[in-house]
């Protein structure tokens, strides 16, 4: 799969001497949905509105399926579509005259059968007459999508999709992007919602304090730096673990009533770690196992960053 994207040693730098993106380096695969992630402030947006044209970088390029977006600005410009987090639009414009008009704004000739087709893809075709501000927050996200889909990028970032909307339609959109992925179009997302990412994305990167800290494919991720947690409530309150209990990441609660075992990629397996606590004549009558999210992995990395600064 080759690359549609390509980021190389890209740094924001603004004059009150505050630099919001460290030499980026990232390459977008072609079809595919790759989900930004980081705390606020980590660079997520910063970096969306360089691609996008809308900040210039202080150094570093960005090549858009093959144009330069500082030399080849226009080319660049017209094959990306961006959803930004808030609504920007005239509130007593139509539905149909504010997606008519984003498209003559990246040079698009007239076309109403595919703006059309653009509205029906969002279920927004009943609503082509309304004004924006009659619509509900959902249409009115459905709107930005439209917007940045009516000049036919074959690049599209989604900036906070979601937020704000109710679990509902949240899911409903993801749905949404989906379909845009098999319709061709290469999705870069940003989001705070860790399940959004798991949920949907072929690859993570995960930025902070203006560096990328990692990318990986979204498998990979979870099955290198995941883990599965034991927990056991026990019988009866247990003293000091045994000598023949020390295994590393098994740990025992402060009121010697719950152990707690955390296997991590290349620990002693599970089944393994139950019969020394069997053989050690160690009793429970509960039992439970927990398989790490992304979340869990995005809190550890984020953490860890945080200790060795």
């Amino acid at each position: 799969m080759d690359d549609i994207l390509t980021i190389a040693g890209l740094e924001k730098r603004y004059a009150s001497g505050h630099t919001a993106l460290h030499g980026v380096d990232l390459a977008i695969r072609r079809g595919e949905i790759f989900a930004l992630l980081g705390p606020n402030g980590a660079g997520k947006t910063t970096l969306i509105n360089i691609v996008c044209g809308i900040v210039t970088p202080s150094a570093g390029s960005v090549i858009a399926d093959g144009h330069d977006i500082v030399r080849d600005y226009r080319k660049a410009r017209r094959i990306i579509g961006l959803v930004p987090q808030e609504l920007s639009t005239d509130m007593f414009e139509s539905v149909w005259d504010t997606v008519s008009f984003s498209r003559g704004l990246f040079g698009r000739p007239r076309d109403d059968k595919r703006i059309e087709a653009v509205l029906r893809s969002l279920s927004l075709w009943d609503k082509r007459k309304a004004k924006i501000a009659e619509l509900s927050g959902g249409m009115k996200r459905r709107v930005l999508i439209a917007k940045a889909l009516s000049h036919d990028p074959s690049i599209l970032f989604l900036d906070e999709p979601t937020a704000g909307v109710d679990v509902a339609l949240r899911r409903d959109m993801w749905g949404l992007v989906r379909q845009l992925r098999e319709d061709g179009v290469t999705i870069i997302l940003t989001t705070h919602y860790i399940e959004e990412a798991e949920e949907m994305a072929d690859r993570i990167g995960i930025i902070d304090h203006g560096r990328l800290q990692l990318v990986e494919d979204k498998d990979v991720l979870m099955k290198t730096l995941g883990r599965t947690e034991l927990r056991l409530e026990l019988a009866a309150p247990l003293g000091p673990l045994p000598a023949t209990l020390a295994i590393e990441d098994l740990s025992l609660s402060d009121d010697g009533c719950r152990l707690t075992y955390v296997q991590k990629d290349g620990g002693l397996p599970i089944p393994e770690v139950l019969k020394r606590i069997e053989a050690a004549g160690v009793t429970f009558k509960g039992i439970e196992t927990r398989r790490a999210r992304l979340e869990d992995i995005f809190v550890d990395l984020i953490g860890a960053r945080e200790q060795r600064a």
